[in-house]
């Protein structure tokens, strides 16, 4: 199986252009060691030619919040929220399908308290 974690580094929120830059970078590295280190069992799962798309963000309260964007295993999804929940990630939940989950409809609306 293969692992992708996609920073996603346009919030709905602006922070200042200094304090930007050095949430960005933070975005980045843990997307890397999310892939890497934390996840990398994943690569011995499944099939070969299987994805585990993974997406991570900001809230408002500048905490980390991820979300698997593609159809996986139950189990799968599970483990993800699992290790990401033991990072202090939340659970990033939306009201509406997201971009890749069932008819690829797109959506940027958040369930309240996501």
């Amino acid at each position: 199986m293969v692992v992708t974690v996609l920073a996603i580094l346009e919030t709905d929120f602006v922070p200042d252009k200094a304090l930007s830059k050095l949430m960005n970078e933070r975005l980045q590295r843990a997307a890397e060691e999310l892939r890497d280190q934390h996840l990398a069992f994943l690569s011995d799962v499944g099939e070969r030619n299987a994805d585990v798309i993974i997406y991570i963000s900001y809230n408002p309260k500048y905490k980390i919040r991820f979300r698997v964007v593609n159809d996986v295993p139950a189990k799968i999804e599970e483990q993800v929220i699992e290790r990401c929940g033991l990072l202090g990630y939340l659970h990033w939940r939306t009201g509406v399908l997201n971009v890749v989950r069932n008819q690829g409809i797109a959506s940027a609306d958040d369930e309240p308290g996501a």
